[in-house]
């Protein structure tokens, strides 16, 4: 046996009795005959006094040991009230090593938050040892624990769904798996269960949720690990939006109030048009902390004489900035005008005294100062900002940037520390037009139903269109995200077209649920609030990798485990990914000077940025593409260049070497030096590993 006893369950009970713990060795102070350890282990720390130091001999920190020996009445001037076990202490009598531990660590464990990320995530199982570390995934699992209690409640069946399918077009990459029984083929990792969920309702299940893991290449933020997360998906057959609302309403007031001290928004959550939120906070993911409103002056300055802002959106917001420096003001338009918001400037009026200053004011009649009084409501002391843009979508997500930054910290220091402020956001846009092609688009989900169906499709502008689609939002973060499901076929065909997908590419892409919902498909509808954000929240931290044991890193790397790797040429043929007879390379050869051929050198061309760890934006990745493509044509202008019936241009004096003689010899041709590569195309060549 290694213990009796967690180092957090000794106490007063326990004095004069023999007991044994197991832990770390967290702390050693040496203090001349007698040295004190603090055993640490998930429960927490014991003070252990040892009088022999031969116990300790080869005893480093973060050593493993198994001590025993009686538990005293520490003395009232050695109390440690910062701790549980602060009033006890354990004298041993015998030590025993279990794992040795090197004498330099990379970081101090208890400081180990304060290195940098890289270090902490190739050592992290020893930056999982720092309390606070420890302490947030022992919280993410009583959450996930609560969930899952609260939907089993609730009558929803725990249900899993495959990891290996098929790849659809969800909104963000997908990472691939090649398949080995299937030469040219990939599954791909679910970047959510969204097909399967909806396949489960058809199935006649009424209610599904599952902790489910997705997987998106997408680039890493704060609140977004690259690579993989959690959601908590959850469906419900016969269900109208509302009603689904009040099931993840319900589950996430319950959790909040259960895992934090902090004031949580009352049920019922306020529900905010999507077209309310752009207006009066200029964004969809809404702080309701932030008290700032975001008012609508475009028609007022139709009427003023000020060129700048006639015939343009224009939005306001009113501050308190008084007593705030002309420094404050530099900076919000310095903040304005940076390459983050992109605006051409920020234009202010104070009102002071009852009079307006600023640059705009001598634009306004006495009539129009009045009228912008009523329409801002600003007040005595108070700043009025103007936001201005060519578009409408332009103008509001800018203003909602401004919103932002006045109510920062170390700005005006309006954002309260202490709630949780939820809203819903509903009535999202169906379609929008796709600013780089002109093209329509899905806007969210395009399995969402359109609110008024067929005849919405058949009779409104696309733009026009709303869906049953709503977001879960908490103090600006976008916590879940769901919709009301498309079941109707022929609602599905006609939303698809409008879109641009004929009913031959919808079956090709989404054949199952095409063909499910031709056999008796219920109405549904779902959500998914993301569990690794949710954690974030409650657990107050500002980093996601800092509530998730195992993230990559913010450039998508294990560095603990060092994935992505390479793998062994056995293993690339084994799923036909190896050689001029791969099957990439055959299907590429085959597909002639089709689009799929361009689809292939594109393919080409990010293997070969992964094989030489490089990491291109779209736009570096066309300015590369088009390099390829000028040396690739530079060359077939050399190749038809006759370079030896052309007078010479240039005579150069011959040299002998006088010590020997020089024969001049080509040992290798261009073709047998990159025969060694095992693939190649137009545009770039797989470099031999030797060479790279």
């Amino acid at each position: 046996m290694y213990r009796t006893l967690f180092c957090n369950d000794i106490c007063d009970k326990h004095i004069g009795q023999t007991v044994q713990l197991a832990g770390w060795v967290d702390v050693v102070r040496d203090h001349g005959g007698v040295i004190f350890v603090d055993l640490r282990d998930y429960t927490g720390v014991t003070q252990v006094v040892i009088h022999n130091e031969e116990l300790l001999k080869n005893v480093n920190r973060e050593t493993v040991i198994s001590v025993s020996g009686i538990v005293e009445k520490r003395d009232p001037e050695t109390v440690n009230t910062k701790i549980d076990t602060g009033y006890v202490e354990l004298v041993a009598d015998s030590l025993q090593v279990l794992g040795k531990s090197q004498n330099m660590l990379p970081f101090d464990v208890r400081e180990s938050r304060k290195s940098k990320d890289e270090l902490r995530l190739k050592y992290r199982y020893l930056d999982l040892r720092n309390p606070k570390n420890h302490d947030n995934l022992v919280m993410r699992s009583k959450i996930i624990r609560h969930l899952r209690n609260k939907m089993e409640a609730k009558d929803f069946l725990d249900m899993q769904t495959p990891i290996l399918t098929a790849s659809s077009p969800e909104g963000a990459r997908d990472f691939l798996v090649p398949s080995r029984k299937h030469p040219g083929k990939f599954y791909a990792l679910p970047q959510a269960p969204q097909q399967f969920k909806q396949l489960l309702m058809g199935s006649g299940f009424d209610r599904y949720f599952q902790v489910a893991p997705c997987f998106r290449d997408e680039d890493a933020r704060a609140d977004r690990s690259p690579g993989e997360f959690y959601q908590l998906d959850f469906e419900m057959a016969f269900a109208t939006q509302e009603e689904v609302l009040d099931v993840c309403e319900d589950v996430i007031y319950d959790t909040f109030t259960t895992f934090s001290d902090k004031k949580v928004t009352p049920k019922p959550f306020r529900r905010i048009t999507y077209a309310d939120a752009m207006m009066y906070y200029g964004s969809d993911k809404p702080d309701l902390r932030n008290p700032l409103i975001i008012c609508d002056l475009t028609d007022f300055f139709m009427g003023v004489n000020f060129p700048a802002f006639k015939g343009r959106p224009v939005r306001g917001i009113v501050a308190d900035c008084s007593g705030k420096s002309n420094k404050f003001f530099e900076n919000s338009l310095k903040f304005a005008t940076s390459d983050a918001v992109g605006l051409g400037g920020l234009g202010y009026i104070t009102l002071k005294d009852n009079v307006f200053l600023g640059p705009i004011a001598k634009f306004l009649s006495e009539e129009q100062k009045e009228e912008i009084k009523t329409l801002t409501n600003v007040k005595e002391g108070e700043t009025l900002f103007f936001i201005c843009d060519d578009k409408k979508n332009d103008t509001e997500k800018k203003a909602g940037m401004i919103r932002e930054w006045l109510a920062k910290k170390d700005q005006l220091d309006l954002i309260r520390d202490d709630a949780f402020e939820f809203c819903f956001v509903v009535d999202f846009p169906m379609y929008e037009v796709d600013e780089e092609t002109g093209e329509m688009i899905f806007t969210h989900n395009p399995f969402s139903m359109p609110q008024g169906g067929m005849d919405s499709l058949l009779n409104k502008e696309p733009t026009e269109i709303l869906a049953y689609q709503y977001d879960l939002v908490c103090n600006g973060i976008e916590l879940a995200s769901g919709a009301v499901r498309n079941h109707d076929i022929d609602i599905m065909k006609k939303a698809f077209e409008i879109a641009g997908y004929d009913e031959a590419e919808l079956k090709k892409r989404f054949n199952a649920l095409y063909t499910a919902f031709q056999y008796g498909a219920p109405p549904h509808a779902g959500m998914a609030p993301g569990i690794d954000r949710m954690v974030m929240l409650l657990t107050d931290e500002e980093k996601i990798l800092d509530v998730i044991a195992f993230p990559l890193n913010g450039n998508a790397q294990d560095l603990l485990l060092g994935a992505p790797g390479d793998v062994t040429n056995q293993q690339l043929e084994d799923v036909h990914l190896l050689g001029n007879g791969s099957a990439l390379a055959q299907r590429s050869a085959s597909a002639g000077g089709s689009a799929k051929q361009s689809q292939g050198k594109r393919s080409t061309f990010s293997n070969a940025q992964q094989l030489n760890q490089l990491s291109l934006t779209e736009e570096e990745e066309t300015i590369m593409q088009g390099i390829f493509t000028a040396m690739s044509e530079s060359e077939k202008k050399l190749e038809g260049c006759d370079t030896e019936n052309v007078e010479e241009m240039v005579h150069v004096m011959p040299m002998t070497n006088i010590l020997r003689e020089d024969v001049r010899k080509q040992n290798f041709s261009r073709e047998s030096l990159l025969e060694g590569a095992p693939e190649r195309s137009d545009d770039s060549w797989q470099v031999p590993r030797l060479v790279k």
